[in-house]
C-alpha cells in the first residue's frame, strides 16, 4: 500500500467524509501515459494472462508503420522497433523516450523507394546480436558489435527473396523466417520478383537455406510453441485470414499443418488488421495480432481475450522481466503489463 493510499484509509477509518474524492489505484495509478483502446475479455481464464487492471499505456506515436519490436536486455534494457516506410529501427527506454538507433534500416539502394523499404521484425540470436528482416534489401542480415552487417540469406537457389518479414531462432540456432512480397513497391505484381511463390524457409546454423513451406499466400508472422514441437504462421491474407499451426518434425522440417484460428468473421466485420505478428508465453498461449487488435489463444485454439487497440496492429514482444508486452500499433508503440512471462523468460 503507497503511504497516499494509507493516509487516505486512516481518514475514512477515522469518520471522514471524502464525497468529492477519487481513488485511482492498479495500473492507472502507476502509468504516467495516456491509455488507449480497451481490453475485452471473452474467458475467465484471460484474467490469470492480463489483470483486471491492466491499461494499454500508449508510450511513443508519430511513426508511419511501426513494426517487428524487439527487447535487448544489455545496457540497463531497451526496446528496438521498426519504422518501416520510414527505413527506421527506433529505439525506446523509459528514461530518455525514443531516437533513432538506425537508418537507413532495410534499404540502402540510391533510388527512392517507395511503400515500405525498411526494415520488418527484429529479434536476438543466441549472442545477443540484433537479427534484422530488410524489406527493400530483400535479405536477413545480423548487426554486429562494431556496427558493421552480415548478410545471413538473400537467396534461395539463386533467386532473390520477395521481403524477409518476421523470423524466430529455435533453441539449435537455426533461424526460420517468412517471405511476403510487402517490401516491394508493387507487392505481388511487381516485375524485380524472382520468385513465384512466397514461402517460410528456414536457414540452418551451418547457412543452408531451406524451403519448408509454400503453401500459403501471404506468410507473415512465426513463432514456436514452448517445445518447439508446433510452428505458428500467420496467413497476413484478407481472402483466407488464417494462422496455422504446423508439427515441426526431429530434423526441424515441417509436417501436417492446421488452421489454427480463422478470423474470417473478423474480416467480415471490418475490424481493422489481418493476422500477422505473434509471440508465445512460457505456458504456450498464443498472443496474435489480427483483426480489431491483439488477440489472446490457449495452444488449443481458445480464444480467451483481446487487447482492442482500435488501430491496425502489426506486432508484439515481451520485455523487462519478461511480464510486459510490447506492441506496436500502427502509428504508435505501447504496452500491457501482463501476470505471464514470455517463452524464454
Amino acid at each position: 500500500m503507497t503511504l497516499r493510499r494509507f493516509a487516505l484509509f486512516l481518514l475514512l477509518a477515522a469518520g471522514f467524509s471524502l464525497p468529492c474524492l477519487t481513488i485511482v489505484t492498479g495500473a492507472e495509478e502507476k502509468s504516467k501515459y495516456p491509455s488507449m483502446g480497451a481490453i475485452e475479455r471473452k474467458d475467465p481464464r484471460f484474467d490469470k494472462l492480463i489483470p483486471k487492471d491492466a491499461v494499454i499505456e500508449k508510450l511513443a506515436d508519430g511513426f508511419h508503420w511501426a513494426e517487428g519490436p524487439v527487447w535487448v536486455p544489455r545496457d540497463g534494457g531497451y526496446l528496438l522497433f521498426s519504422d518501416i516506410p520510414k527505413n527506421i529501427i527506433w529505439k525506446w527506454t523509459e528514461k530518455d523516450g525514443k531516437e533513432i538507433f538506425m537508418t537507413p534500416s532495410g534499404y540502402t539502394g540510391i533510388k527512392r523507394r517507395l511503400g515500405e523499404p525498411g526494415s520488418n521484425a527484429l529479434t536476438l540470436d543466441s549472442d545477443g546480436r540484433v537479427v534484422i528482416c530488410e524489406h527493400g534489401d530483400r535479405r536477413v542480415t545480423r548487426l554486429e558489435k562494431d556496427d558493421t552487417k552480415t548478410v545471413l540469406a538473400d537467396k534461395f537457389e539463386g533467386k532473390r527473396f520477395n521481403s524477409p518479414n518476421d523470423l524466430v531462432y529455435n533453441k539449435k540456432g537455426d533461424l526460420y523466417f517468412t517471405d511476403p512480397p510487402y517490401g516491394m513497391e508493387k507487392n505481388w505484381d511487381d516485375p524485380a520478383r524472382e520468385l513465384d511463390f512466397c514461402g517460410v524457409f528456414r536457414l540452418t546454423k551451418a547457412g543452408k537455406v531451406e524451403l519448408l513451406t509454400k503453401e500459403l499466400s501471404r506468410p507473415n508472422g512465426i513463432a514456436f510453441s514452448p517445445d518447439e514441437k508446433t510452428l505458428y504462421i500467420a496467413n497476413s491474407d484478407p481472402a483466407k485470414p488464417i494462422w496455422m499451426a504446423y508439427e515441426v518434425k526431429d530434423d526441424g522440417t515441417l509436417g501436417k499443418g492446421k488452421v489454427f484460428y480463422d478470423s474470417s468473421e473478423w474480416v467480415k466485420e471490418k475490424k481493422k488488421g489481418l493476422p500477422d505478428g505473434m509471440k508465445v508465453d512460457k505456458n504456450g498461449n498464443v498472443f496474435a495480432t489480427g483483426p480489431g487488435g491483439l488477440h489472446v489463444f490457449t495452444a488449443d485454439g481458445t480464444h480467451l481475450g483481446t487487447l482492442a487497440t482500435g488501430v491496425a496492429t502489426a506486432n508484439c514482444n515481451w520485455g523487462d522481466d519478461g511480464s510486459v508486452l510490447y506492441i506496436a500499433a500502427d502509428k504508435s508503440l505501447c504496452r500491457v503489463k501482463t501476470a505471464t512471462k514470455g517463452k524464454g523468460f
